[in-house]
């Protein structure tokens, strides 16, 4: 996962396409839905994307035209674009990848599909522009090391406070009964990071993390709860179906969250993280989870590591709807739920683990001696 938030404009004149595709995209880009060609050269003046998602059949200029006209500006010219169709003829792929098209997909969009073919285009853009400025970059940090990290460490302590303030109100508001929770979690997934980096398992994708900034940011995972009503979120027994899809929502309105303070802060890292943990930690291994439905390794490891730490203290926490489960039976529920709820790989890695798991519980208060 880059510490950078990528921007994709999405140009598409059926505005309910607009709507699914911002949806699939937000937790990931920073999204520039456009409804018409005009439009989006209105946003290229003042945003220039990463990659730009457009509609081939437009009545005003079709997608063809568009990249015609993007490819004979130098300054849009090296902006990847994939088209989007329900067209699937050989000509009319042929037409676009000649115009200077990167790759098609293929609507209605299947939600993994279009973030895989994203990822691996703006990999490829990534992997040329590291080679292009890396001799670049490192004279820039040799000359200027001691204001970089004057600006890193201002950075930090302006996200820190930014992010201070938002659990403070958190805390304010949120109800007795999950008390520990933020603090247990953290520790769990702590536990879990060191168990793989020992491991040599996903080394490649946390290397690419600043651990310290991924745990903090663990106790943004649900504040999105914040706009659910104490009447759902404390509800002592079993939520009806109507009021599990309305809990369902603080999963879209902490992404939302996550967005507001990115737009005020100038740290990346941490939110992107914090970012993705709201937006994937109830999405599950097999596809049955929310809210996109991501399937195995198209859900992030982020997600995926903090699925098995949110539901295990949730198992051996009292709740307003449940008693605590012993640890024993919270481990067995996690373990029959690889393959299915979590990653194989990572319950494999929980099982040499879970007494260390306990001994948090215990001590974080989750646990009753």
């Amino acid at each position: 996962m880059s510490d950078s938030r990528r921007r994709i404009i999405l140009v598409d004149d059926n505005l309910s396409n607009l709507d699914q595709g911002r949806s699939i995209l937000k937790t990931f880009y920073e999204v520039f839905p456009a409804p018409s060609a005009s439009k989006m050269f209105e946003i290229l003046e003042n945003a220039l994307p990463d990659l730009i998602l457009l509609d081939i059949e437009m009545p005003e200029m079709n997608g063809y035209e568009v990249v015609k006209k993007l490819k004979s500006n130098d300054r849009y010219s090296n902006i990847p674009v994939i088209f989007l169709t329900s067209k699937n003829d050989v000509s009319s792929e042929r037409q676009g990848f000649e115009l200077g098209a990167a790759d098609y997909v293929s609507k209605p969009f299947s939600p993994p599909i279009l973030l895989k073919r994203i990822e691996n285009q703006l990999a490829l853009v990534q992997r040329a522009k590291d080679l292009m400025e890396s001799r670049e970059k490192l004279r820039e940090y040799s000359e200027n090391l001691e204001e970089l990290v004057k600006q890193k460490t201002d950075e930090v302590i302006n996200l820190q406070g930014t992010v201070i303030a938002t659990v403070a109100d958190l805390v304010e508001f949120r109800d007795k009964l999950t008390g520990g929770h933020i603090s247990r979690t953290q520790r769990y997934l702590k536990i879990l990071v060191d168990k793989l980096i020992e491991k040599n398992i996903y080394t490649d994708e946390i290397n690419e993390w600043d651990i310290n900034l991924f745990l903090m940011s663990v106790q943004l995972h649900d504040v999105g709860k914040i706009t659910i009503s104490d009447s759902i979120l404390n509800k002592p027994g079993k939520l009806t179906p109507e009021e599990f899809e309305i809990m369902k929502t603080h999963v879209s309105a902490g992404v939302d969250a996550i967005e507001g303070i990115l737009s005020n802060a100038k740290e990346h890292a941490f939110l992107n993280h914090a970012l993705v943990i709201v937006g994937t930690h109830h999405e599950r291994w097999d596809g049955s989870g929310y809210p996109i439905g991501l399937k195995g390794k198209n859900i992030p490891l982020e997600g995926r590591l903090m699925a098995i730490a949110d539901v295990y203290d949730a198992l051996v926490s009292e709740r307003s709807y449940k008693k605590a489960f012993p640890h024993e039976t919270a481990c067995g529920i996690i373990e029959k739920g690889a393959g299915k709820d979590f990653d194989p790989e990572l319950v494999n890695v929980f099982r040499e683990v879970e007494d260390e798991f306990a001994e948090v519980a215990k001590r974080v208060g989750a646990i009753k001696n």
